[in-house]
């Protein structure tokens, strides 16, 4: 088996640590080193993943990757993703594609010119309960499907999420795109209207970005559907995510949480009770598609257009609540 090495641009966003030990834990994988705009922090985490730190997003891609990661501040992945085109076969950029579609566009255009495969990191398409309920759907168990009532909960992250040139958005930038992401995976079907109501500051007051957002939105396949996305979970939720969705047709009714996998564990060692995954976690899920398909030299099974078309559903939202009427989406 040939090792594939894989190097780490930016660990900004804190999905980069779970991607990082899901890569060590991998056979025949191998992460050749760490580039990070914030040399203390990228120093900080090459020293603890036992790899090495470069001080140049050039100097890390002349040791001849395989693939590279990119979990940088979300406006700064289409300068990484060009950087990285050409110079590796494979990148797995983190969520958002982008902050415009302007930017989403140019990252695909350029991994579609230089021969590079960009997979996006949606990791909530692993999510042991939500496959068995595509398998449900595929099998047309509930019949025809009128409605998908979903939320996506988590805690205030700060830093760079709420400074908007960096972000692009608030919570829902943020949390939209991966519920749009397994809907538009459930179904094979494209967002036609949005409309939208959204809070800034409304949950953290003084916060000065948007933290609260109600979406409601027409599928192309004729299914309704609505949006609750939020920083509305404390410090100590146990879980980086809150994704739910409640699937309603003509047969019955489905209610899954992406997250329930999980046993409660309280300890006086941390200081707190916490829920501890004993199922199939999504991001070793996500990495191992990944470097799969590097290993098969297959397409992506998370695309570039798969990142384009769930951001364009965020941007839309925000378009909606600044003029308080529908947005429709016709790309």
């Amino acid at each position: 088996m040939n090792t594939i090495r894989l190097g780490f641009f930016s660990f900004a966003h804190m999905h980069a640590v779970s991607y990082a030990r899901s890569a060590q834990d991998l056979p025949g994988v191998e992460i050749a080193g760490i580039y990070d705009a914030n040399p203390a922090r990228g120093e900080e985490w090459a020293e603890k993943l036992q790899t090495h730190f470069f001080a140049s997003a050039d100097a890390l891609l002349a040791e001849e990757l395989d693939g590279a990661i990119i979990c940088a501040e979300n406006v700064k992945h289409r300068p990484l993703v060009e950087a990285c085109a050409g110079r590796v076969g494979a990148i797995l950029c983190e969520k958002p594609i982008a902050t415009t579609l302007a930017d989403a566009q140019a990252m695909i255009d350029i991994g579609a010119k230089t021969g590079t495969k960009l997979q996006i990191a949606f990791p909530v398409r692993f999510s042991q309960p939500i496959r068995h309920l595509k398998d449900q759907l595929d099998a047309g168990i509930l019949g025809e499907i009128y409605s998908a009532k979903c939320t996506n909960h988590g805690s205030m992250p700060g830093g760079w999420f709420v400074d908007k040139p960096l972000s692009g958005g608030g919570a829902v930038i943020d949390h939209t795109v991966h519920v749009i992401d397994v809907l538009r995976w459930l179904w094979g079907a494209e967002v036609t209207e949005v409309y939208a109501e959204i809070g800034d500051s409304l949950l953290h007051p003084g916060l000065g970005i948007d933290d609260a957002g109600l979406l409601s939105f027409q599928l192309s396949n004729g299914v309704f559907g609505t949006l609750d996305t939020s920083w509305s979970r404390p410090k100590s939720y146990p879980t980086w995510g809150d994704v739910k969705i409640e699937v309603l047709g003509e047969r019955g009714l489905v209610r899954v949480d992406a997250f329930n996998q999980t046993v409660a564990v309280s300890s006086d060692k941390i200081g707190k009770t916490q829920w501890v995954g004993w199922g199939a976690n999504i991001d070793p899920g996500l990495v191992a598609d990944f470097v799969g398909m590097i290993r098969e030299d297959r397409e992506p099974s998370i695309t570039g257009y798969d990142g384009l078309k769930a951001l364009e559903v965020a941007l839309a939202a925000y378009e909606s609540a600044r003029t308080g009427k529908p947005v429709s989406i016709n790309r």
